[in-house]
């Protein structure tokens, strides 16, 4: 075991994580020239065409080093902050962590964030600047804000460049020396923590564990902690490039094993898996995800849901902090109501189901959780507007509210002030971590930064700005119901729940919106927002005219009275029985309304 070293690395996004793990595989020549490609572990699609990682990836590295051959377990982690409970999970499978700081950009939001998290799992933290070749490199100033950071002293921090291969043998060297090998022991009850699980159509469910204690071997029975439930190593191993089929795997080791599960619901990521015949304790793994962003899924199609369903637990099992219940809509028939860690995650998953799945699906509009406390002090936690309970039965609703941390230019305090102000924020501190980059902290509610918050913040500042976030606790807020009627008739679809203050603008460029996106009819449509019974903004789409008249030509004018009136009893048996398609877009136009 003392030949054995798990380490992750963390940074915030963009700032290289993927390349130098590029850079360890080929200089330890894990991965041969001819199977070499950029961002080598990213394997999925998606992962490559937004240059983003959003799976942590595992793989083992052999290394010879002063005589003796070491074995190095990797695990690249994403870099944005819907991603961080990847991160988490990756943390708890190691001892050590290479922390990433790009030279141009410095020290951001997530580099922060990700260090607290790998500083509260008391792992050792390598600091490494990386990209020192590029033209913009401030490598002193991003020096001094490192030690003044973490405390370490300037000779701790590597250089290094992942995009040319600077600075590679220095990092392996520290890893080897600095990170601590596992502790355990092989004779004790096998205790391994479940970090990962992946869906194979021929193998079943793969699970990846890290062994904390003790020896699993091929054709063993194993029993995961708590689902209580045994199954038989059909095959254990290693995680290399591939799966590589080993006989046993040991103590401080990181491996798969595949016992021919099928059903997705009984391997959970966090769980502990150990021998049926002389069971170990549960070990504490990661804190429970909490979801922060909820939104309706919906197949197109009604009769799609049960394939729907079967895709949503498959695609669970790869990304464990998606959850998901049933939920009915007028509108929509059958579907979802699935908490998401954010919009970029609510954004990948919808693309995942069509890539992966080819499941066309309908997204409705994304809100996160209130809690209403009735007049009688019941407690009702509100996912869905539907859920809300009576407005006359209701005493107090509380909203979700966050630390926001964001890391700027000095030049750039104004805007960020402005629209965090308007956002319902409050500015807790504001702290120059260098002359030129100051770090301010507000605490607002999560409703406000659902929809645009990140989008208009890049704007804002150029890009030049990170931004990270915690969930603080439920405060108090006049929260109302707000409710889209299309010729009386609501769509519950469309209704969300918004702050007193913001309903009407809202409600009157939602309805703007609606009218440019629904297809005229042949007769007139009324568009509404209303809270409760009272309309706070409307807008008509006239009706479509058949000129009836035209084969009038001269006579009297009751003739064409006569005809008029006739096209009008039908138009208003029409408007009775009529009903008005809403489109996909009009769903999505919701979430881009400025």
């Amino acid at each position: 075991m003392k030949h054995i070293r798990n380490f992750c690395i963390i940074a915030h996004i963009d700032h290289g994580k993927s390349t130098l793990a590029d850079r360890l595989l080929e200089f330890t020549h894990t991965i041969s020239d001819r199977n070499m490609q950029a961002q080598v572990l990213d394997d999925m699609d998606l992962e490559r065409e937004k240059g983003i990682t959003i799976k942590s990836h595992a793989i083992q590295v052999s290394y010879k080093y002063k005589g003796d051959d070491y074995i190095l377990n990797l695990i690249d982690t994403p870099g944005h902050v819907d991603f961080s409970y990847e991160v988490s999970r990756a943390l708890a499978a190691c001892e050590g962590a290479l922390l990433l700081v790009d030279a141009s950009q410095g020290i951001q939001a997530q580099t922060i964030s990700n260090l607290y998290l790998a500083i509260d799992n008391n792992l050792e933290i390598i600091p490494v600047i990386n990209k020192i070749d590029m033209d913009g490199a401030m490598i002193p100033e991003v020096t001094d804000q490192i030690i003044d950071l973490i405390g370490c002293k300037q000779e701790d921090i590597l250089l290094a460049s992942g995009k040319s291969g600077i600075g590679i043998e220095e990092i392996l060297a520290a890893i080897i020396e600095r990170i601590p090998c596992p502790k355990g022991s092989q004779d004790a009850p096998l205790q391994a923590l479940v970090f990962d699980s992946v869906f194979n159509s021929f193998r079943g469910i793969i699970v990846y564990f890290r062994i904390r204690n003790g020896i699993l071997k091929k054709g063993d029975k194993v029993k995961f902690v708590s689902t209580d439930k045994v199954y038989d190593a059909q095959e254990v191993g290693i995680l290399k490039m591939g799966l590589e089929e080993r006989k046993e795997v040991r103590c401080g080791d990181v491996g798969y094993i595949i016992t021919g599960i099928k059903v997705a619901k009984e391997v959970k990521v966090g769980d502990t898996l150990t021998v049926a015949s002389n069971p170990g304790q549960l070990i504490d793994g990661f804190e429970d995800v909490k979801p922060m962003v909820f939104a309706g899924i919906y197949p197109v199609e009604t009769d799609a849901f049960a394939e729907l369903r079967d895709c949503m637990e498959k695609l669970q099992l790869n990304d464990a902090s998606l959850t998901f219940e049933l939920e009915t809509s007028q509108a929509l028939g059958f579907g979802f109501r699935c908490g998401f860690l954010g919009l970029l995650h609510m954004e990948i998953i919808q693309e995942r189901l069509e890539r992966e799945f080819n499941q066309t699906v309908i997204t409705t509009v994304p809100n996160v959780s209130f809690i209403a406390y009735t007049s009688k002090g019941d407690k009702i936690i509100v996912n869905n507007p539907s859920e809300m309970p009576d407005p006359t039965r209701l005493d107090r609703i509380e909203e979700p509210f966050i630390r926001a941390q964001i890391i700027t230019q000095s030049e750039y305090i104004g805007n960020i002030m402005t629209l965090c102000l308007g956002k319902r924020g409050n500015l807790i501190n504001q702290s120059y971590i260098t002359p030129t980059r100051v770090e301010l902290v507000f605490e607002m509610p999560l409703t406000e930064i659902v929809f645009d918050f990140y989008d208009k913040l890049k704007s804002q500042t150029r890009g030049y700005a990170s931004f990270d976030y915690h969930p603080l606790d439920y405060r108090a807020a006049d929260i109302v119901k707000m409710e889209i009627l299309l010729n009386n008739e609501k769509v519950d679809a469309l209704s969300s729940l918004i702050h007193r203050g913001r309903a009407a603008d809202f409600g009157r460029k939602l309805c703007e919106k609606l009218k440019e996106l629904l297809t005229r009819q042949q007769f007139q449509i009324a568009i509404q927002a209303a809270i409760g019974a009272k309309v706070i903004a409307r807008e008509n789409i006239s009706a479509l005219r058949k000129d009836v008249t035209a084969k009038c030509y001269g006579g009297d004018v009751s003739r064409k009275r006569k005809l008029l009136e006739k096209q009008k009893e039908g138009k208003k048996r029409m408007k009775l029985i009529g009903n008005v398609e809403v489109p996909q877009e009009a769903f999505l136009a919701v979430l881009k309304l400025d």
